[in-house]
């Protein structure tokens, strides 16, 4: 009973944590001294540079970074729907 409920929650909590590890910018500046190992938003910092920014560049990268979160929101949306259906139900 208690974990059909809680659904929602959880998948809440996977999405935070999805996020957070998938924004990690610091530890993986420090870290990884290796460049073939750099996420893909530490690539996209080196688009960066003092000498000009291509904005183009930056933002194709952008968008192409929201992709998987997006993804991984939408898979988990119905969840939410789910939640708020539960919690809205009197009986």
């Amino acid at each position: 009973i208690v974990l059909p409920l809680s659904m929602p929650a959880i998948a809440a909590l996977a999405i935070f944590q999805f996020l957070w590890v998938w924004n990690d910018l610091l530890v993986a500046l420090i870290l990884l001294g290796d460049p073939e190992l750099a996420p893909m938003t530490l690539r996209i910092t080196s688009l960066v540079s003092s000498f000009g920014t291509q904005y183009q560049l930056l933002t194709a990268a952008a968008f192409i970074s929201m992709i998987l979160p997006l993804v991984m929101f939408f898979a988990l949306q119905r969840y939410f729907v789910q939640g708020i259906l539960a919690g809205a139900v009197k009986g």
